[in-house]
């Protein structure tokens, strides 16, 4: 009888693929405790999480924001204004990513802070 064998990259394309879900799945349930607690009421416009494994949540942010835990994964966009990742703290260095509004991606590697356009 004949075995079989496993491609060598396999594993680690499986790992890979579970981590985003798993990334996906917390932001889903970050959302769900948002909309059930008392930050529903107050409203999470922005979330992320963080390279703790924890969720983070904002609610109407304005201007350079840090990203509390070290910003890296899942992001949802629920604000009316565009977000901009930056790679430092203070809105500096190289930009990671641009998010439009209602938008919700993975930014990867990481990112240390968050611009949002002001809006009047």
């Amino acid at each position: 009888m004949r075995s079989l064998r496993i491609h060598p990259t396999l594993p680690a394309l499986s790992a890979l693929s579970a981590l985003s879900a798993l990334s996906a799945l917390l932001l889903a349930a970050a959302a769900l405790a948002v909309g059930a607690g008392h930050a529903a009421a107050a409203g999470a416009d922005f979330q992320y999480l963080g390279q703790d494994d924890q969720p983070h949540r904002l609610a109407a942010p304005k201007g350079c924001v840090e990203a509390e835990g070290g910003g890296s994964r899942a992001v949802s966009n629920k604000t009316p204004a565009t977000a901009t990742f930056y790679r430092d703290p203070g809105c500096k260095g190289e930009t990671v990513a641009v998010l439009r509004p209602g938008t919700v991606t993975q930014v990867r590697p990481y990112f240390a802070s968050v611009a949002f356009a002001v809006t009047r």
